[in-house]
């Protein structure tokens, strides 16, 4: 079962839509004693960091996901600015993230020869292994064409990870970022994996393996 952290802030019916399509049983909640009761949590997120981290510090759900991931290392998967509110800070906003990778989230500032690039980075990018992870297993595999793996797209920021050992895909818009992450149990995905059609039900099928 997937618990689906639901803050006000995400896909929600996407998501759980996509994890039906797949399969797998999934769970939208608000309740702290659901979330207490997680086997494996998805933190999704569409907006900005600020608002995001202030309503998870107000809410009480800041003190049960440190509990949930960094105590009993259940696997969490964050999803666009889900993944953004692992790291360390932003430049969006003043408040600290979570802090589960040691990352930074960066504004994009696209170099003047990429003129005909826009921001945010909007739409369907490749994605390239950087290193091996359960959640990205098999992904390759998925095109039809042997076309590299591709994801949807929507953000303005981007996150820098300080050890590449924790960089699981990197994409290239202008610059390259880090679009996958992972912390042992802690997982990130900048893409939207339930608006990815088939290269997106892989990699929700596999966190739902791990």
């Amino acid at each position: 079962m997937i618990t689906i952290l639901d803050y006000g802030m995400g896909n929600l019916g996407s998501i759980s839509n996509m994890f039906k399509k797949i399969g797998v049983k999934s769970i939208i909640t608000s309740s702290l004693d659901y979330l207490e009761d997680a086997e494996k949590i998805l933190l999704p997120g569409v907006g900005a960091f600020d608002k995001a981290m202030k309503i998870i510090n107000e809410k009480g759900f800041r003190k049960i996901l440190d509990k949930k991931v960094l105590n009993e290392r259940v696997p969490i998967l964050g999803i666009c600015l889900g993944m953004q509110l692992f790291t360390d800070n932003s430049e969006e906003g003043k408040l600290p993230g979570l802090g589960y990778i040691r990352a930074k989230t960066i504004r994009f500032r696209l170099p003047e020869s990429n003129s005909r690039l826009k921001v945010p980075h909007m739409g369907w990018n490749e994605v390239v292994k950087t290193n091996d992870s359960d959640l990205t297993h098999g992904i390759e595999e998925v095109s039809q064409y042997g076309d590299p793996p591709r994801f949807y797209f929507v953000h303005s920021y981007y996150v820098k990870v300080d050890n590449e050992a924790n960089s699981i895909l990197k994409t290239i818009y202008g610059i390259s970022f880090d679009s996958g992450i992972q912390n042992d149990n802690i997982f990130g995905a900048q893409f939207h994996p339930e608006k990815s059609h088939k290269f997106g039900m892989k990699v929700l099928e596999n966190f739902a393996n791990i």
